[in-house]
């Protein structure tokens, strides 16, 4: 698949299948570490976030994302500009909450992996 970086090292086959899957997330949709892991069969949500962490910048990292909602630490003003430019489903911030920065609408920005009525697998 292409990739946003050309310059990425050789990457463990691990973090070259979770990269395909941020891959297919479409414009305005999320899935969470976990997701990832389970659309995959194996790893689990910490490996899926250190692969991002390491290798995210080459793909829609915006779009893989935590199972809360919360918006990536240190990286919310980024993806939450491009969550409005792509139309994801946010949620207000809760007036105590100290940022005021809203988070994903989960329920209905979370991607299931199929794409019109099929299973992205195939």
């Amino acid at each position: 698949m292409f990739r946003m970086s050309e310059d990425l090292p050789d990457l463990p086959a691990y973090a070259e299948r979770v990269l395909d899957v941020a891959e297919l997330v479409p414009p305005g949709r999320v899935m969470t570490y976990g997701d990832v892991a389970e659309w995959l069969g194996e790893g689990g949500p910490r490996q899926v976030g250190r692969v991002m962490a390491l290798y995210g910048g080459a793909v829609p990292w915006w779009r893989v994302v935590r199972a809360d909602g919360i918006l990536l630490p240190g990286h919310e003003v980024e993806a939450l500009g491009r969550y409005r430019e792509e139309g994801t489903p946010l949620r207000a911030a809760a007036r105590q909450a100290d940022d005021h920065v809203p988070r994903l609408d989960m329920r209905r920005a979370r991607w299931d992996g199929s794409v019109h009525g099929q299973d992205a697998h195939t």
